[in-house]
């Protein structure tokens, strides 16, 4: 199949405040409606859509949802998901919606410009959706950059972010690393990002901190020329973690940071924790 320019912009598209004819809005039943197959978002916040369902409730649904008829009393959305799944909360039997002809590509293109420029999409849905946007349209990279309102860079660099192992990705998706973590990252093997992720994560690097620990692993030399900056704790700092550690039972590590220190309790099961727990009590 042969690629398809990007059309009209979204405005054009799909329903805003100012471009709804009233009398093309129609009451559907939600259960006859379904959501768009080419969705890039797969995580929606629930407590975000419990409060649009309280809005719902209290001042109505004011924008009418976007359908296309795939047959006879069903749909799928266009535009409008959470609109449609924050009224399925309130258990509504109906929603405004405006019916309109749409092909696979026009429901990729909206489906992906909604979300980019509406929604916030975590990175790894970005930039997949950006991918899909250049693989299905004839567009470039500085083309794409325009419609969504990114710098070339930025887009570049997002795609750049699916190069990652799947265990990154994975963790880049919850949110417990960053892009800055995730960017760094790319200068390692794939082999080599999915350990040094998880010491990212257990030591709780920085970005800065992340990107010099890559190059660490990249150049020992360079880990040898910190260590030789590295200043060491206090005698009376190290006197009062092994009080701590011998109070407890457990091993106990601290470490310098720029504004503070980090202690570390090493605990092997719940029942150690509980124990140290009603220690410190």
């Amino acid at each position: 199949m042969s690629k398809k320019r990007l059309g009209k912009g979204l405005s054009a598209l799909i329903n805003n405040d100012d471009n709804i004819d009233q009398s093309r809005v129609e009451e559907v039943f939600i259960d006859q409606i379904e959501a768009n197959p080419f969705q890039p978002r797969r995580n929606f916040d629930e407590e975000a859509l419990k409060e649009l369902a309280s809005s719902i409730k209290e001042k109505g649904l004011i924008q009418p949802i976007t359908l296309r008829k795939i047959k006879a009393e069903k749909y799928q959305i266009v535009a409008g998901e959470r609109r449609w799944r924050a009224s399925k909360i309130l258990d509504l039997a109906k929603i405004p919606a405006v019916i309109r002809s749409f092909d696979d590509q026009e429901m990729l293109e909206i489906a992906l410009i909604e979300n980019l420029q509406r929604e916030d999409l975590n990175p790894i849905e970005e930039a997949r959706a950006y991918k899909k946007m250049l693989d299905n349209f004839d567009i470039t990279q500085e083309e794409l950059a325009q419609r969504v309102g990114k710098n070339r860079s930025t887009v570049s660099n997002m795609i750049r972010l699916l190069k990652l192992s799947d265990k990154v990705l994975k963790h880049l998706e919850r949110g417990t690393i960053t892009v800055g973590h995730a960017r760094a990252l790319l200068g390692l093997d794939i082999e080599a990002q999915g350990p040094a992720c998880e010491n990212i994560i257990i030591k709780d690097l920085t970005v800065r901190a992340t990107e010099e620990f890559v190059e660490e692993l990249k150049n020992p030399t360079h880990k040898n020329k910190n260590k030789s900056k590295t200043k060491e704790l206090p005698k009376e700092w190290v006197a009062a973690v092994e009080k701590i550690a011998a109070s407890l039972g457990s091993n106990v590590k601290i470490k310098s940071r720029k504004k503070n220190k980090l202690l570390t309790i090493e605990i092997e099961s719940l029942e150690k924790l509980e124990e140290i727990i009603a220690k410190l009590n």
